[in-house]
């Protein structure tokens, strides 16, 4: 019971947001419209079994008068339930993309605040898939709590309908060995056979809840490992990597296999039963109910409305069985769900806090670190310290051995290294505020990683990212590939393609400086976002940082002594006796 009530609390706090939100009103609107509808098909029933039982009454009676006015009935009540079922249907859609939309639009909010997606890789909370989390989980979800809620709820108000039916049928039976008459007895036998059917079902299928958690985690490894090998197709390609790449995939989908398996066991354990179950339940009311209609305590038109009736208690008794395949998803969907939720809400916690280092804005403009110690995620010694103060449009090389914390400093100016301590204060438009040209940092910030990131669409939207396409127009996004040397693309704006896939590396950095000279940031930070070019291309996009953008203060990480011209002072960390990288030295 504590186990059910963690999970419906659970299940109450992924759902009361949207209930409680700006939608609120058109959400209860709808929840209410298809109550209405799922109750009034309810009460159709009701009258179906009615007129069921005039229309074999009237067979048995040879009444043709009342033969013919019973079907007429029946006609008329099955073109309402027709529209009924549609509404329901279309209303029910309705609601479940308004939800899902509302869900996914806050989820991805979440998700992407504050680089929440790049600090849960380090949080340790094994979140795995958050892609399929957002995309299939909350689809799920939305979904199955829709379906479920709605189907528990309409045979609720079913089995209390059908319940006075077939207590006014039954009748009473006479229990000698107890002494005692039993008033209803049709209905305490429903009660029985739901309540065996139902613990059966639950100790054959309790395992279905953890193997279809486990199915959907091994489904999306696979997936993703898929998409890894379309995203670097080049490098596998040229290492030649295939076996090495067919073991891993056979490992994952050996998990997917494997936990199919048990599923597929499990299932048919539970479908031996359910069906049996089935096949019993329409036969077993007109053995119960037979001796009092060969008695004739019961006309034809009673017994086939007993059975109906019947069939529809012990149906909604047996809800839980019925639905229990999609219960076990909806465990695992909502504790995925869950999951993800407690751990973007841990990661954004830590980013509040920032995890000991200090971020505050110069008031001259300046870029300081005081004392700055940069640590694993896991914390212990320090990797890197620092300590330096950059003025605006100062420009500073920082060299050193590869592994040595280069990089890192640079991801805790950006702020999506938060672990370590010491205090760094930035200038007014600090990186984090936005690009260049964004309302959230008139000044612009600008960070160049290794590998520039290449989103799949037009070429436009490659060069001018992450403003929009048409912050810019043609004639400048034309003039600065032509200026970086990527003059070919100039007439391929408006190409669509998977760009990261098409350029090679030292292309993919061009462009990244093109959107630098489009943009002209006050601060920007380079890490070795020239080193897959020659040195020659290399220094020509330098040299044309330093003649387009005198004012810009840059911070750059590499390693080509030919960089040293285009900086005024260069640092280098290097590692003391105890392996940890000071920032070190002047020229």
């Amino acid at each position: 019971m504590s186990a059910t009530r963690r999970f419906l609390a659970d299940v109450w706090r992924l759902t009361r947001p949207y209930w409680f939100s700006e939608e609120k009103w058109a959400a209860r609107g709808l929840l209410a419209a298809i109550v209405a509808l799922n109750l009034a098909a309810v009460f159709m029933e009701v009258w179906f079994t009615r007129i069921n039982a005039e229309l074999f009454d009237a067979l048995q009676d040879k009444n043709q008068d009342g033969f013919i006015h019973a079907l007429l009935m029946f006609g008329g009540l099955a073109l309402v339930f027709i529209a009924v079922a549609v509404y329901r249907l279309y209303l029910n859609q309705m609601l479940q993309i308004r939800w899902r939309r509302w869900l996914t639009g806050r989820y991805l909010g979440d998700w992407l605040e504050n680089q929440t997606y790049y600090r849960l890789a380090f949080a340790g909370t094994g979140t795995d898939n958050p892609d399929q989390r957002i995309a299939e989980d909350l689809r799920g979800f939305v979904q199955m709590t829709l379906s479920l809620s709605l189907g528990f709820l309409t045979n609720i108000v079913s089995l209390a309908s059908f319940l006075v039916i077939l207590w006014s049928l039954s009748g009473a039976v006479a229990l000698p060995w107890l002494g005692i008459e039993l008033p209803g007895y049709m209905v305490w036998v429903a009660l029985a056979y739901a309540v065996a059917g139902t613990w059966i079902t639950h100790r054959i299928g309790k395992p279905l809840a953890r193997l279809s958690f486990d199915q959907e985690r091994y489904e999306a490894d696979f997936r993703f490992a898929l998409v890894r090998l379309r995203e670097n197709a080049e490098s596998i390609a040229l290492q030649q990597g295939e076996a090495q790449e067919a073991r891993g995939f056979d490992g994952r989908f050996a998990n997917v296999v494997a936990n199919w398996w048990a599923l597929m066991r499990t299932q048919k354990r539970l479908v031996w039963f359910t069906s049996a179950y089935g096949q019993i339940a329409v036969i077993f009311p007109f053995l119960v109910a037979a001796p009092r209609y060969f008695s004739g305590a019961l006309p034809l038109g009673s017994l086939m409305q007993t059975s109906q009736a019947f069939g529809q208690v012990q149906g909604s008794m047996s809800w839980f069985i019925d639905a229990y395949v999609s219960l076990a998803d909806w465990h695992a969907t909502t504790s995925r769900l869950t999951g993800f939720r407690h751990a973007v809400e841990t990661v954004r916690a830590a980013g509040r806090d920032n995890a000991g280092i200090e971020r505050t804005t110069a008031a001259d403009d300046a870029l300081r670190l005081d004392g700055l110690a940069l640590t694993l995620p896991a914390g212990g010694a320090p990797l890197v310290r620092a300590d330096l103060t950059v003025r605006p449009g100062e420009r500073l090389l920082i060299a050193g051995p590869s592994g040595s914390g280069k990089s890192t400093i640079l991801r805790a100016i950006a702020g999506i290294w938060p672990f370590g301590r010491g205090r760094i204060v930035l200038p007014a438009a600090g990186p984090g505020e936005g690009p260049a040209g964004s309302p959230d940092a008139p000044n612009g910030t600008m960070v160049l990683p290794q590998k520039p990131y290449l989103p799949i669409g037009p070429l436009r939207a490659a060069v001018t990212y992450p403003s929009a396409p048409d912050v810019f127009d043609d004639e400048a996004v034309r003039e600065v590939l032509d200026a970086v040397g990527m003059a070919g693309l100039a007439e391929r704006l408006a190409e669509e393609d998977h760009w990261t896939q098409r350029l090679s590396g030292g292309e993919q950095q061009r462009i990244a400086i093109a959107r630098v000279l489009l943009h002209k940031p006050d601060w920007l930070y380079l890490d070795e976002a020239t080193s897959a070019c020659d040195p020659e291309t290399e220094e020509r996009l330098y040299g044309l940082l330093r003649d387009r953008l005198p004012g810009t203060a840059i911070v750059s990480i590499g390693h080509r002594p030919g960089l040293a011209a285009f900086h005024d002072r260069r640092l280098t960390v290097r590692r003391d006796g105890d392996g940890i990288g000071d920032l070190v030295g002047a020229a």
